[in-house]
């Protein structure tokens, strides 16, 4: 039994985790993968405290980084997974993930902001975080030496096939139409490579393996063709959408599929906490993901607090 759950490890996620692990509380970190949407950002400008002229001046990889180290150094465990079902039982909750495994705790952060989209096929809940992928930036120097397979036709998965083309021997590079969207001058660049192969007009049927991913069932999409692909890895890049039906009957959504939440990161379920892009604050930064997850974390541990019979540490100001 946790104190606290947090699903997911973006700058919400990680400064929660890092809050809660500050108080002591028995943390669990679930996510697919670590740094959320700042991972995307090369540079960032805006978040206090850094500049051009900082030594060490992050882009967003590194900034999360430091989150995760600090989140880690406090005590927060980590688990790689995807979180399908989440349900109240007498002592809080129960998280189940798509691998099979369950974790309870006392109280849940809700912090997974927007997620990959998911391609909806066999074998990829079951591989994630063992060869299945979200994250090219995160994940690529694991699969060095490895031939790889990048879904998508968007600026981020030609980048991610190109970033990948440094490690992998080989990059599938597949997509379902026959021209990608990405930008022109990044597309041509990636022509270039020696490394890589295109396969268009092809969609993923299954992904296949034991432990870990060892293959990618294909279809081409005019002549129906069906073939296997060996590969030691897939990354999917297909946009991103915030997934709401393993919380929606415990907790309010509004118009846009965000979850409502107060000033305090409280959704309408008590004991369930919510921070960063997911949550129906307007603004969708860093900083405000960061600021909302501590939040959430101090607001849940005051919650867990008076489960137990004792003081927060809220201070009243008044």
């Amino acid at each position: 039994m946790y104190d606290i759950i947090i699903i997911g490890a973006g700058a919400a996620g990680l400064t929660s985790a890092i809050y809660t692990g500050r108080k002591k509380m028995k943390t669990l970190v679930v996510s697919v993968d670590i740094g959320g949407q700042t991972l995307l950002t090369e540079h960032i400008e805006n978040y206090p405290g850094y500049t051009e002229e900082t030594p060490g001046f992050p882009s967003g990889p590194k900034l999360m980084q430091l989150f995760d180290t600090q989140a880690k150094k406090f005590g927060a465990e980590f688990t790689s997974g995807k979180v399908n079902k989440l349900e109240k039982t007498g002592n809080g909750f129960k998280a189940s993930l798509t691998n099979g495994e369950t974790y309870e705790a006392k109280a849940i952060v809700l912090a997974y902001g927007k997620v990959p989209r998911s391609l909806g096929v066999p074998g990829e809940d079951k591989f994630i975080g063992r060869g299945v992928s979200t994250c090219a930036t995160c994940d690529a120097p694991i699969f060095k030496g490895k031939t790889v397979a990048v879904i998508g036709g968007g600026n981020s998965a030609v980048e991610a096939a190109e970033l990948l083309t440094k490690y992998a021997t080989k990059v599938y590079l597949i997509h379902r139409r026959d021209a990608f969207r990405a930008d022109e001058v990044t597309i041509e660049r990636v022509k270039k490579l020696p490394n890589i192969e295109f396969v268009l007009d092809t969609v993923p049927t299954e992904i296949k393996g034991e432990k870990f991913v060892k293959g990618i069932g294909i279809e081409n999409s005019k002549t129906k063709e069906k073939r296997e692909l060996e590969v030691g890895g897939v990354f999917v890049e297909i946009g991103y959408v915030i997934e709401t039906d393993f919380v929606k009957d415990l907790v309010k959504i509004n118009e846009k599929n965000e979850l409502i939440v107060n000033e305090s990161g409280e959704t309408s379920c008590p004991g369930i906490f919510a921070a960063g892009d997911l949550s129906s604050f307007p603004y969708k930064q860093t900083i405000i993901s960061a600021g909302q997850g501590a939040m959430a974390a101090l607001t849940a541990y005051e919650y867990v607090m008076k489960l137990e019979g004792k003081t927060g540490a809220r201070i009243d100001w008044s």
